[in-house]
């Protein structure tokens, strides 16, 4: 591609989050951590939906769908990350900067779809119970996920082709442990400050936007609350609570991120290390912990693998 022939710049290099060995060693560790149960927990949750029966609606599709998208979201650049830690010199290629440019904005874009979704799903299982399973069947929640996955990817390529025709002829630091976008248009030879504004904040407006429709979604859904029985109201404001806090946790970052680029790149890389690593950490916890079908699946799924590996009765016994 012309882009890439542009471009003098082979390597950037990533400043990551500290400069201190003690503190490197700290955040292997932990981070190290977080990935792992991150990994184990959101894949407990897409295997427990998959292979529980009573766990087959669309909520449930939906809620394994945000799983893998998680995995995904922890894995674009956390491996490298913590990897780095113990690197002199932490290189990435100038094509797998581009890489993470691209995954990053596909799986946050994905995501911001697919959390859309799921609050339509809550809006008509409480505002239209009667209509529920002939709008939500299982048509419409494919038709969902394939619509997030493809408004991710448009998203995702509508930014790289404005990046990868930009010159980089140095300088090829950036003050972060992956590539994002307004970290690596300020490293282009040319003067794009007006235009790399007007691209980023696009970002940043979309996750407005959605966010801003998310929570009026959400209002609704409690007025309506009200006036349902107490028991169906207790559980449906369950959800619906830990619905808003996934959607705080990941649109918060990213609206201050993208609205308002350019500004201070300490505070955007602790909200990046935010809603890469913890968000797909809380995640599982927020839906195991708050919801009862899950929490019961997964703890029977949990109990099972644990007496098929640790049963030691013989086949054949004497009496």
């Amino acid at each position: 591609m012309e882009g890439f022939n542009h471009s003098r710049v082979s390597e950037f290099v990533l400043l990551g989050l500290t400069d201190s060995s003690e503190l490197q060693i700290f955040f292997f560790v932990v981070f190290s951590i977080f990935y792992l149960m991150t990994m184990f927990g959101n894949c407990l949750i897409l295997l427990t939906v998959l292979s529980t029966s009573n766990l087959h609606l669309p909520m449930y599709f939906l809620l394994s769908n945000l799983s893998l998208i998680d995995m995904c979201l922890s894995s674009f650049a956390t491996p490298k990350m913590i990897m780095d830690f113990f690197a002199q010199r932490k290189t990435i290629s100038f094509e797998g900067c581009i890489s993470q440019i691209f995954f990053l904005h596909l799986f946050t874009g994905t995501e911001i779809v697919l959390l859309i979704s799921m609050s339509f799903d809550r809006y008509i299982a409480i505002c239209k119970p009667l209509h529920y399973s002939t709008i939500m069947s299982p048509r419409v929640c494919v038709g969902l996920v394939v619509t997030s996955w493809t408004v991710g990817f448009l998203h995702t390529m509508s930014q790289l082709v404005f990046t990868l025709y930009l010159p980089f002829c140095g300088p090829n630091v950036i003050d972060s442990f992956f590539c994002d976008l307004p970290l690596v248009i300020q490293l282009a030879c040319i003067d794009i400050y007006v235009l790399g504004i007007f691209m980023i904040s696009t970002s940043g407006v979309i996750a407005l936007i959605s966010f801003l429709l998310l929570l009026t979604s959400y209002i609704i859904v409690l007025v309506t609350i009200r006036d349902h029985s107490s028991t169906r109201s207790s559980k449906a404001l369950s959800t619906c609570t830990a619905h808003f806090i996934v959607v705080f946790m990941f649109f918060g970052p990213c609206i201050f991120i993208y609205v308002w680029p350019f500004t201070n790149f300490l505070v955007d890389k602790i909200l990046s290390v935010f809603y890469t690593i913890f968000t797909p950490f809380l995640n599982p916890l927020i839906y195991t912990l708050r919801n009862q079908e899950v929490k019961t699946a997964v703890k029977k799924k949990l109990s099972n693998q644990y007496f098929s590996f640790g049963k030691t009765t013989p086949r054949y016994s004497v009496q």
